[in-house]
C-alpha cells in the first residue's frame, strides 16, 4: 500500500513536564539520524507527536528503523486527503480498497474532529464514511465492540490523516537522556539484554569487553562485537572497549584459592570498567547478573563483587528468570549470535567448586597477597582498545584495514 506520511507516538516523555522539550529534542535527533538513509522524508513536529512525511520513500524500510528509537511507543502508515467531505470518502474507500480482502472482515470508522470549523460532527462522520464502505466491499461487516479493523479518520485543517494500523515501537525513553554507563558485555545471553534494557531507559550504553588471548580465540572476540553491533542499531552507534585480560587472570591461578577465582575476576573487571567509566564519564557499570543465576550472582557473592567499586551497579536483569531473558534476546536479535560456540573469558575459568558465599575480608586478603594486582590492573586499563561501531560499520583504524585487526589477538 502507499502511503503519505509516519505518525509516530511518544511514550513515557509526555509525562516529563517542564523536561518534556528536552527528551523530545532528544527523539527528534536520533530520527533525524535515522532519515539519513532515506533523503526524501522529512519531520514535522506537533504538540505531543511527530510526523514523518515519506515524499516517494517506501514505509516499510523505514518503519522498521524507527520502531527502534527509544521513546517512540508506535507508528502509523497514513494516507492524507484534503479535508473536504468528498475527498475524506473517496481516499477511505480507495484505503480500503488496497487491502485485497478474501474473507470477511469485522470493522468500525473512528472519526476525530480536531479541527472545529469542519461542518460534520465526529459522530456523523463515523455514519458518513462507514455507510458507502458498506455498500462498496461486502465483505465488511460492523462491530463496534472489538472490530478486526479499525479505520481511524482524523480531521484536521491542514488535511485528514487516514489510516488503520498501530505498529509497537520500542518504547522506553530517548537515547542519553539519562545519562551514561559502562556496560559488562561478555558473548552470553544475558549481557545483550542488559545493555538494550538500560539503553531503553535512557542510558548511553559503552561496552566493556574481556578477552584473553591465547584462552579466547579471534572468534570469541569477532562475536562479541557483532553483539555490540546490534546493540548499534538502537543507538546509531556505541563505542566498545577491548580489555586485554589475560595477565590480571592468570594471576589469581596457582595461589590454591580457585574456588575464589571468578570472585577475583568480577572483582578485577569492575576495576577496569571503573577507571574506563572515570575517563569517558559515565557515572554507572550495567551487568547481566540475574538473581541465583550462577554462583557469582547469589546476593553474597554479588555483595562482595560489588565492593570493588564505588560506582552504582545497575542490573536490569536481576529478577528476570532465563525464560523471559531468551525471549527478549530474540526479540532484540541477539540470541542467535549470542548462542555461538565461542568461549568468553569466565566461562573458561569456571572452577569446579566455586563459592556462593565468599567472605569479603577473605577476598580482600587473598588480593592484597598479590602484589602486583593494581599494577596488572593499570597495564590492562591503558591497553584497551577502543572501537566505535554502527550497525554496519566499525569506526576507526581497523575501517583502513577492511576488518578486524590483527593486533588485537
Amino acid at each position: 500500500m502507499k502511503y503519505d506520511m509516519l505518525l509516530l507516538r511518544y511514550g513515557e516523555i509526555t509525562l516529563k513536564g517542564k523536561n518534556r522539550g528536552r527528551f523530545e529534542n532528544a527523539v527528534i535527533s536520533h530520527i533525524r539520524s535515522v532519515l539519513k538513509d532515506f533523503p526524501k522524508a522529512k519531520i514535522r513536529k506537533e504538540y505531543g507527536r511527530l510526523y514523518v512525511e515519506l515524499n516517494g520513500e517506501e514505509a516499510e524500510p523505514l518503519i522498521a528503523s524507527l520502531q527502534k528509537i527509544f521513546g517512540l511507543t508506535s507508528i502509523s502508515p497514513v494516507v492524507v486527503s484534503s479535508t473536504e467531505l468528498d475527498s475524506i470518502l473517496e481516499a477511505s474507500s480507495a484505503f480500503i480498497g488496497q487491502m485485497n480482502m478474501d474473507e470477511e472482515v469485522t470493522f468500525k470508522v473512528h472519526a476525530r474532529r480536531v479541527w472545529k470549523a469542519f461542518p460534520h460532527s465526529s459522530h456523523e462522520m463515523n455514519h458518513l464514511v462507514g455507510a458507502p464502505l458498506l455498500k462498496k466491499y461486502p465483505l465488511l461487516k460492523v462491530s463496534m465492540k472489538d472490530p478486526e479493523l479499525t479505520l481511524n479518520v482524523e480531521i484536521r485543517e491542514q488535511g485528514t490523516y487516514i489510516f488503520c494500523q498501530t505498529i509497537p515501537a520500542v518504547g522506553g525513553f530517548p537515547r542519553g537522556s539519562n545519562g551514561k554507563a559502562m556496560l559488562l558485555l561478555s558473548g552470553g545471553i544475558d549481557s545483550p539484554v542488559a545493555g538494550w534494557s538500560s539503553m531503553r531507559r535512557g542510558l548511553e550504553v559503552e561496552c566493556v569487553h574481556f578477552y584473553s588471548y591465547p584462552f579466547t580465540s579471534r572468534l570469541a572476540k569477532e562475536k562479541v562485537i557483532e553483539l555490540a553491533k546490534v546493540l548499534s542499531g538502537y543507538a546509531g552507534e556505541i563505542k566498545i572497549h577491548l580489555v586485554p585480560f589475560t595477565e590480571v587472570q592468570t594471576s589469581f591461578t596457582g595461589i590454591g584459592q580457585d574456588n575464589l577465582i571468578i570472585t577475583l575476576m568480577r572483582r578485577s573487571m569492575l576495576r577496569i570498567a571503573e577507571l574506563l567509566a572515570k575517563r569517558e564519564g559515565a557515572l554507572a557499570i550495567v551487568t547481566g547478573d540475574s538473581l541465583g543465576q550462577v554462583a557469582s550472582q547469589t546476593l553474597p557473592s554479588m555483595n562482595v563483587i560489588g565492593r570493588a567499586t564505588e560506582l552504582p551497579l545497575l542490573r536490569p536483569l536481576i529478577m528476570m528468570d532465563k525464560n523471559e531473558i531468551i525471549r527478549i534476546s530474540k526479540e532484540i536479535g541477539t540470541y542467535e549470535t549470542s548462542i555461538l560456540p565461542y568461549e568468553d573469558c569466565c566461562t573458561l575459568f569456571v572452577p569446579k567448586s566455586p563459592t556462593t558465599n565468599p567472605n569479603l575480608r577473605v577476598v580482600e586478603n587473598v588480593e592484597a597477597s598479590i602484589e602486583k594486582l593494581p599494577e596488572l590492573i593499570q597495564d590492562a586499563f591503558e591497553r584497551t582498545e577502543t572501537l566505535v561501531l554502527t550497525k554496519d560499520y566499525v569506526i576507526g583504524e581497523e575501517e583502513e584495514a577492511g576488518g578486524v585487526n590483527e593486533d588485537w589477538f
